[in-house]
């Protein structure tokens, strides 16, 4: 063999097991890089909802991948609406993330936004014009998963705002499952106040200057407003379609009295905190980080039992 050809041999061989080691070390790099993207996304807390209020009103891990599709298993979508004053970025720190490890397409909008609310302040504007954004936004959901029909899981207001879809827009035929945490769907009195307001004649005053003052949203919530009231003339009972779950808290001291919040009609679960969990304290707004919550919340978006029950650890905030 000659020199030229023995170097020839030996540049191949070179090349060769350089290649090798190429390839060695590009399959070692993607490793890791695949393996944190099926890392578990992380579930937040009081903390991060916080920081989240303020750096991030309109987004949260695990929501809004206008890129999923459902799978088999989890064929409808999961939307999710927050309280009054909050955002999508605080209130579901901990249950997008969940969803979404779980297999979930997950959606998550912000509503009733005016120029009080420096977009993060939710549920100010028109109770009516928030459901039509609701309407717009299934829609879009639709549109990107093509998926027939969503779940629905609102928060305080959250579950105010579906429930009008629902009943005066004819959003009913396109939920599977809804769910509301504390939902403010038969107002509230504030502990009284505003029966207190109503015997003074005070609440023409109070409608006035909300209108003024541009959050509508939040007085429409009272048992006695217009809106409460148009929302249940033609009957207390939900619409027939959708399977209804409703987790109230004892604790109570927003919608009040927290027994108002339950609803009648067919495939209706309604469910108090405590009989499932006696020692959970948490109130109207620690629903959005109590794990038996989000629990409860995961069986019904599965239709699983409907007397399950949860495990009685990491309970939500209790005040408020």
């Amino acid at each position: 063999m000659s020199g030229i050809e023995w170097s020839a041999r030996r540049l191949r061989t070179a090349l060769a097991a350089a290649a090798v080691s190429a390839a060695a070390v590009v399959t070692c790099a993607a490793a890791p890089a695949q393996a944190a993207e099926e890392k578990p996304l992380r579930e937040g807390g009081v903390p991060q909802a916080l920081w989240n209020y303020a750096v991030s009103p309109g987004a949260v891990p695990g929501a809004n991948d206008w890129s999923c599709r459902p799978s088999a298993q989890h064929p409808d979508p999961v939307i999710l609406l927050p309280g009054t004053f909050f955002n999508i970025g605080a209130n579901f720190v901990k249950a997008a993330p969940r969803l979404k490890n779980d297999g979930y397409c997950v959606y998550a909008m912000n509503y009733g936004f005016t120029p009080l609310s420096f977009q993060r302040v939710g549920g100010l504007g028109s109770n009516r014009d928030s459901a039509a954004q609701l309407d717009a936004f299934v829609t879009r959901v639709q549109q990107a998963t093509g998926a027939g029909k969503v779940d629905i899981v609102g928060h305080s207001l959250g579950g105010s705002v579906p429930m009008w879809w629902m009943k005066k827009m004819g959003g009913a035929k396109k939920v599977d499952d809804y769910v509301g945490w504390a939902p403010s769907s038969h107002g509230t009195d504030l502990n009284g106040i505003v029966d207190l307001g109503e015997k003074l004649k005070l609440m023409g005053f109070g409608t006035g200057l909300s209108n003024t003052a541009r959050f509508p949203g939040v007085v429409e919530q009272t048992r006695t407003s217009d809106y409460t009231r148009e929302m249940w003339a033609d009957g207390d009972r939900v619409p027939d379609g959708p399977e209804y779950t409703v987790i109230m808290t004892r604790y109570e001291k927003v919608v009040t009295p927290y027994a108002t919040q339950a609803l009648t009609g067919k495939n209706v679960n309604n469910i108090v905190l405590q009989d499932m969990c006696p020692d959970d304290r948490a109130g109207h707004m620690g629903l959005f980080d109590d794990d038996p919550t989000l629990q409860m919340t995961m069986n019904a978006l599965a239709d699983g039992p409907v007397d399950f029950r949860p495990t009685c650890t990491g309970y939500g905030m209790q005040f408020l």
